[in-house]
Parts: structure tokens; sequence; C-alpha cells
């Protein structure tokens, strides 16, 4: 089981990521051992998660919803911003 997920940060821009363990990957986050894009950004909140099959079928959901403007993140997956 792989997981996309969507992160608010404090710039009030959205993060978007895939891992096989959420809990871990959210808490590397929260200590600033995550990505650099978050790590400059903190704090954030987590907005959405979304359980995915395999790592490909992860993949290509990131990149599908990264191609999209924050106007259509906001408008297709329904985020709380």
């Amino acid at each position: 089981m792989y997981y996309l997920y969507i992160l608010l940060c404090n710039d009030n821009s959205l993060y978007t990521g895939i891992t096989n363990n959420i809990k871990s990957r959210l808490e590397m986050h929260r200590e600033g051992k995550g990505s650099k894009y978050v790590r400059s950004r903190l704090t954030f909140k987590h907005i959405y998660t979304e359980e995915l099959e395999s790592k490909s079928e992860a993949l290509k959901k990131e990149i599908e919803i990264k191609k999209m403007s924050r106007e259509e993140k906001i408008k297709v997956l329904g985020l709380k911003v």
C-alpha cells in the first residue's frame, strides 16, 4: 500500500508527495528531515491522503496532481485550504 498526501505549508503553498508509511513520513517532515521544500516552509497542515495499491500507481497519481493548477487541486480533490 502506498499513500499520496498533500500538505498545506505555512506560506499557503501545497506540497504533494508519496510514501509507503504515512505516519513516519509526516513525522520526518515535522522534524525537518523530509523534503527541502517542506523544511523551508515549516509549519504545515496535512490536508489530504489517498491510498493506492502500488508505488507505480502512486507515482502516476502524484504526476497527475502536480500538473494541476492550485485551483484545480482544490476543486478536484475537495481540499480545505
